[in-house]
């Protein structure tokens, strides 16, 4: 057998020549327990507060919520069952945020923007928000001056509602709440189909924790009487884990500030907070925060504050949507 020098130095530079230097690096860490949707995980030292991390094994993604000394306690989207002790966890470098745009009109959508209503994909989508962000300042701002018509005459004769201004809808159990923020949104249809644009007003409607039958009822009503094209469903239904209930509001709050940073007007209503309230509070039992009055913890005014603040009516600088 004749074994050239030469040839075997060419082989060997090519070998050389096409070796891949980069390497794969991720932050990993592993499962030290999981249960009741909160999963205990060593390592991830360097995630941040409110990150996306994934369960490979499992097929789900968590967000880090407590950062603690020797562990990180993550928040399960999804169910915890796949999930085992050991298991390798992953950063994913990216805080929890949802699409946005004139696409996701008309559509049924969890928390995570993921649609829910069989239609396909979601097309059309001008970008990707992070669900918590801090409320616009005072420079911004501007007074409330333009009404909102409801269409019920009691509201808009005697306690009329503004563009940018907060309202809370309070009352018993099966007294009609529901029915006077559906009624609003129905009532928009004959503004919405006009042509202009300052005029329009796209409707966000945030399911927390109802029953599924409720929601869909609630789809039923608004598909029938042509309102769904100009109004985008958000549903965390009771079924729902309570992490997907807690961020509902937050991900309808992220797309309707995209009308609004755009010149647009959008109305949001959250059907009901004190849901939101609920998932929170187990939430941060499961995660041992020290718990308050009722075992709500100490921060549910801020968890609540936050997401109200960042209703506003812009200036004309800030396109005044």
């Amino acid at each position: 057998m004749d074994i050239r020098a030469a040839e075997i130095s060419a082989i060997l530079k090519s070998q050389i020549a096409n070796f891949g230097e980069e390497a794969d690096v991720s932050d990993v860490g592993s499962v030290l327990s999981v249960g009741d949707g909160i999963a205990r995980v060593y390592g991830l030292d360097n995630v941040q507060a409110g990150e996306m991390v994934e369960f490979p094994s499992a097929g789900v993604k968590g967000m880090a919520l407590n950062l603690e000394r020797d562990n990180v306690g993550v928040v399960i989207f999804g169910e915890d069952r796949a999930i085992k002790e050991g298991d390798e966890v992953r950063r994913l470098g990216e805080i929890v945020d949802v699409p946005v745009g004139r696409g996701l009109l008309g559509r049924v959508v969890n928390p995570l923007g993921e649609p829910i209503d069989g239609k396909g994909p979601i097309t059309n989508v001008a970008e990707r928000r992070r669900v918590d962000v801090k409320a616009p300042g005072i420079i911004p701002r501007k007074s409330v001056h333009e009404p909102v018509q409801t269409g019920l005459k009691a509201i808009d004769s005697l306690i009329p509602v503004g563009r940018g201004q907060r309202e809370l809808i309070i009352g018993d159990r099966q007294t009609g709440k529901t029915a006077v923020a559906i009624d609003t949104i129905l009532n928009q249809k004959s503004i919405n189909a006009g042509d202009d644009e300052s005029a329009k007003l796209y409707c966000i409607y945030v399911a927390i924790g109802q029953k599924r039958s409720t929601v869909a009822q609630i789809v039923k009503t608004l598909e029938e009487r042509g309102a769904l094209d100009y109004t985008i469903v958000v549903s965390a239904t009771a079924s729902e884990p309570a992490p997907l209930q807690f961020l509902a509001p937050f991900a309808g709050c992220a797309m309707g500030e995209w009308f609004r940073d755009n010149g647009m007007h959008a109305v949001i209503i959250y059907d009901d907070l004190s849901k939101q309230a609920v998932a929170y509070r187990q939430m941060s039992l499961l995660l041992r925060r020290p718990p308050g009055r009722e075992a709500y913890p100490g921060d549910v005014f801020y968890l609540h504050s936050r997401l109200l603040e960042r209703a506003a009516k812009l200036n004309d600088d800030n396109k005044g949507g």
